[in-house]
């Protein structure tokens, strides 16, 4: 009895001595990409399937607005209705990008002015100005704020595009249409409608416009005709020169 007993205290000790030492096989199976966390692709997948189930991919929407000018437009353009078309792809929930056309006639009327400051001509009729421009679109997170604001969907817009100006005017053989390149700035909200297929929005824009002849203070006259040697220029009042601005309301579909 007495062996017996020393041979089963002598196997518990063993069980307990293997027990605590650690598995050679466990240590050498040990693999230290096994406890990886990918953080930063599981964001990505939750911001993609958010994008894929509340946002928009593209966006088509037709502009009905008002354009008015600064400075020596201001006086010498009178503000009118513009009209167009956006279309618009989304990258993300708050980055997208924009192609724009727009397109408003205004009356226009201004003088020119002799030596002695008497009044030579006076112009009057109407310059039409299209743009075609492509912006980048930013949509403010609002994801904190409370849900009536949250629905209202503000952005900032940049954007640069092509500003072509046709004037017709009496006393004078109209000149071949201005191109050129120009700059806008401009801020605005969107509100979903129709479960958010699509959204009435509105849109305030700075435009930054250098035409030909911006700054000059003077029309030249007989220019049409090169065989006219008495060609002179006549300095014009108001001074043409500042930049368009517009205010519009938008209306579009989402897809």
């Amino acid at each position: 009895m007495a062996c017996a007993a020393i041979l089963i205290s002598l196997s518990h000790s063993h069980c307990f001595a293997q027990a605590a030492q650690p598995s050679a096989d466990v240590d050498e199976a040990f693999d230290p990409f096994s406890d990886y966390n990918e953080f930063e692709q599981d964001a990505d997948e939750e911001a993609d399937i958010n994008f894929f189930k509340n946002g928009r991919y593209l966006t088509l929407g037709l502009q009905l607005g008002y354009r008015g000018f600064t400075g020596g437009f201001s006086e010498a353009y009178t503000g009118s209705a513009i009209y167009g078309i956006q279309f618009s792809y989304f990258f993300d929930m708050q980055i997208a990008g924009s192609l724009g056309f727009s397109m408003g006639d205004h009356n226009v009327q201004f003088s020119s002015y002799d030596a002695t400051g008497k009044a030579k001509t006076n112009y009057s009729g109407n310059v039409n100005i299209q743009t075609i421009d492509l912006n980048v679109k930013y949509y403010f997170n609002t994801d904190n704020v409370t849900r009536g604001l949250a629905d209202l969907n503000p952005y900032i817009l940049i954007g640069a595009g092509q500003y072509k100006r046709t004037y017709n005017l009496s006393n004078q053989v109209n000149p071949d249409p201005d191109n050129v390149i120009g700059f806008k700035a401009g801020l605005g909200l969107e509100l979903p409608m129709l479960r958010r297929r699509a959204y009435f929005g509105f849109q305030a824009t700075y435009h930054y416009v250098q035409f030909p002849d911006e700054n000059k203070h003077f029309i030249e006259e007989g220019v049409a005709d090169p065989s006219n040697q008495n060609s002179n220029k006549y300095p014009v009042k108001p001074d043409l020169n500042g930049d368009p601005f517009d205010i519009s309301a938008i209306i579009g579909v989402n897809f």
